[in-house]
């Protein structure tokens, strides 16, 4: 059930940024919908090419872009993996504490957007992100891994 809520979600977000709802586009949301974790842009045009094999990876990419402009997708830069995204979480705001080992992720509810800020001449914010990327519980308990 959470999967068709999350296709629905990312369908009504490109309706309403003025998208066509093409099966293309329905086949990429249902993709970031049966994922919990990251993609990267090659990830998802291999599943993409499965279904349509004319698609091209610069279509995959600049859909990807637009959709974690209109914020469908939210998109993260991992020093090892590069840029992947992952359907944004919709349900409230909150940000992500990121394992740089595994991927996992953590929401949290603080956000430094709300404490007071002195901003230079008029600058109007009109979206933020804040990610706090560091080692997880579990890779701290392996061997071998970052402390």
């Amino acid at each position: 059930m959470a999967e068709k809520n999350t296709v629905k979600q990312m369908i009504d977000i490109m309706s309403r940024s003025g998208w066509r709802i093409t099966e293309q586009r329905r086949t990429l949301a249902e993709i970031f919908a049966k994922h919990e974790g990251y993609l990267s842009p090659k990830d998802v045009y291999d599943q993409m090419t499965n279904q349509y094999p004319s698609v091209s990876f610069d279509t995959v990419y600049r859909n990807l872009r637009l959709l974690s402009e209109m914020g469908a997708l939210e998109q993260f830069y991992f020093m090892e993996g590069g840029l992947k995204f992952r359907g944004s979480c919709l349900s409230h705001h909150h940000h992500h504490l990121i394992c740089i080992n595994c991927e996992k992720t953590l929401t949290f509810d603080y956000c430094p957007m709300e404490q007071t800020l002195e901003l230079p001449g008029s600058f109007k914010i009109v979206n933020h992100r804040f990610e706090v990327y560091g080692v997880c519980e579990e890779c701290q308990k392996e061997p071998g891994k970052e402390n």
